[in-house]
């Protein structure tokens, strides 16, 4: 007998507001636009994907579209969705890769 299973969908569990900006920035650390568009998703469809895309200024279907997996938004579009869900974006040193003074 097959077991039946259920789709599990993490955002339904990412409820904390810290654990959703530890994992937006744990996502940029990595560098990688497809884990930074999936760590946006999780948060913005935790926050409600409807009135974070209102609050960034772009349709609910625009924003499931760019955040989605063939997504590619525009980087005013990950700008808008930031300052909705009330997250700064900050840049830093990279002490591996900086250049010597001089």
């Amino acid at each position: 007998m097959p077991l039946d299973t259920v789709p599990f969908d993490s955002a339904q569990y990412l409820t904390d507001s810290a654990d959703q900006v530890e994992l937006v920035s744990e996502a940029f650390a990595s560098n990688d636009p497809a884990v930074i568009r999936n760590a946006l998703n999780l948060v913005a469809r935790a926050r409600g994907m409807g009135r974070v895309a209102a609050d960034a200024g772009v349709s609910r279907e625009g924003a499931y579209k760019a955040l989605g997996p063939d997504g590619d938004p525009k980087f005013s579009t990950v700008l808008g969705i930031l300052a909705a869900l009330g997250i700064r974006l900050s840049a830093t040193l990279d002490r591996s890769e900086a250049q010597p003074a001089g």
